[in-house]
């Protein structure tokens, strides 16, 4: 496996550190030279897709906002840093290891889809990414590296919708981060055009009426990555991987594992060997007993982690890639209690916009909690049935589909789980839950934040 492409051995120490080592400049002076249209065909050749979690080609989301932006106003780039997904650590690991890469991705997509201007967002508690990020962005943009448009740094709440494209689009608009109902290539940043259920902004660049301002938003590690592609070639990243995801991912492990941890890995590894490599496996005596991406995606039985981590492999396994976030549960934890701990999760997190989404998540945490206490019925699990077969309705963002993925698998694939809960049998339940949101990862120990059990379904903090 190559070593050290997003995450370099050592960290970056400055520019002049970026362009010696890491061939800084070369991917921003190879796009100038194709234009914009070869600069979307190089990535398209490369097969990269978004690191963020859905997986979407990268080059057909540029080529996308070009032409469908055509007359429609302004164009935006947007880096998504606003890293929330629990079990994840990625995108702050490669701004602390190289912020210039990332920087120099975002100047190469606002270069591709002729864009008028560029943001980074970060959650306003990553101070350490922040000054990463503004200091290298000042040196960038001193040496003519940083593109041909501004590129702004925002920093946001710690939410969790912070990191939800349209609610990151309205951030950036000075904003809570509450999704619209567009997604940001038909309705995006700045945009005076007015949509359905949402206002239009006043002003606009020129003035002009009915701008929709087509944005595009990629992932931290996608822009990072296109650098790389650009610099080293399509035919590099096609090398690495599989024919349906190629390159590497850079894979976060924590949970029951003897060091949690981040490393990056080819595309097409068996999960078995991502936890053993970069988790260092679970302790002595111990089997995994299941393995969660983040909270977005089926749970994964421990007797299915052979499958390849890919988008297709793990699809196929019935879970998800998602941003490559492992939280692994070893034989000594109970299922019920961790589908408790992320339907809470989830409903605190949700904005309310959508009814369904905001009832459904606090009733399905509402009978999880009284069936792991000990106190649930055959009814309630009947009536959590019902709820997850609603809470979707009328939805603006993907949350109320994590609450319904997740909880269903979990009651799907661990029913002896749910029969002990209702038994009241003794179980794993005494054991803790915490959410795992992380906070940093330091010499093999995962810190959480501190923040999340003291949350509020408003947002407030107890």
């Amino acid at each position: 496996m190559p070593d050290g492409v997003l995450l370099p051995d050592e960290a970056v120490r400055d520019l002049d550190d970026y362009v010696g080592r890491r061939d800084g400049g070369r991917a921003l002076e190879r796009a100038r030279q194709l234009g914009p249209g070869g600069t979307v065909q190089e990535v398209d050749l490369s097969g990269l897709r978004g690191r963020g979690g859905g997986g979407f080609p990268t080059a057909r989301k540029w080529a996308g906002l070009r032409r469908e932006g055509e007359d429609l106003g302004d164009r935006y780039v947007v880096c998504n840093g606003a890293e929330g997904e629990p079990g994840t650590f990625k995108d702050r690991t490669i701004l602390r290891q190289d912020p210039y890469q990332v920087i120099e991705g975002i100047a190469v997509a606002a270069m591709a889809v002729e864009a008028t201007a560029a943001f980074l967002c970060l959650k306003e508690k990553f101070t350490r990414e922040v000054a990463a990020v503004t200091r290298a962005l000042a040196e960038m943009s001193a040496a003519g590296l940083a593109g041909d448009v501004p590129i702004r740094l925002v920093t946001g709440p710690n939410l969790y919708l912070f990191g939800e494209e349209k609610g990151l689009i309205h951030a950036i608009e000075g904003d809570l981060p509450l999704p619209r109902l567009l997604p940001p290539y038909e309705h995006g940043l700045f945009a005076t055009g007015p949509q359905m259920g949402w206002s239009a902004r006043p002003g606009g660049r020129s003035g002009a009426e009915q701008r929709s301002n087509p944005t595009v938003v990629n992932n931290v590690e996608t822009l990072a990555t296109v650098t790389h592609v650009m610099t080293k070639g399509p035919a590099w990243h096609r090398s690495l991987g599989t024919d349906a995801s190629p390159g590497l991912v850079v894979a976060t492990v924590v949970g029951d594992v003897v060091r949690p941890g981040v490393a990056e890995v080819e595309m097409g590894t068996p999960l078995r060997e991502v936890i053993a490599r970069v988790g260092g496996g679970v302790g002595e005596g111990r089997t995994v007993k299941a393995v969660l991406s983040g909270v977005a995606n089926p749970v994964l039985r421990g007797d299915l982690i052979d499958a390849p981590v890919s988008y297709e492999g793990l699809a196929d396994a019935g879970a998800g890639l998602g941003s490559a976030g492992f939280i692994v549960y070893d034989d000594t934890a109970d299922m019920v209690s961790v589908a408790r701990m992320a339907s809470r999760f989830l409903y605190v997190e949700s904005c309310g916009q959508c009814p369904p989404c905001k009832l459904g998540t606090q009733e399905i945490t509402t009978l999880l909690e009284r069936i792991d206490d000990g106190r649930g019925t055959d009814d309630d699990v009947v009536r959590i049935g019902e709820r997850l077969g609603t809470v979707t309705d009328a939805n603006r963002c993907y949350l109320p589909v994590e609450e319904r993925l997740l909880v269903a698998s979990i009651f799907r694939e661990f029913p002896e789980d749910v029969a002990n809960a209702l038994a009241g049998r003794l179980r794993g339940s005494e054991r803790s839950y915490p959410v795992p949101l992380i906070d940093d990862i330091v010499d093999g120990v995962a810190h959480f934040d501190t923040e999340q059990p003291r949350r509020r379904p408003d947002w407030t903090l107890a």
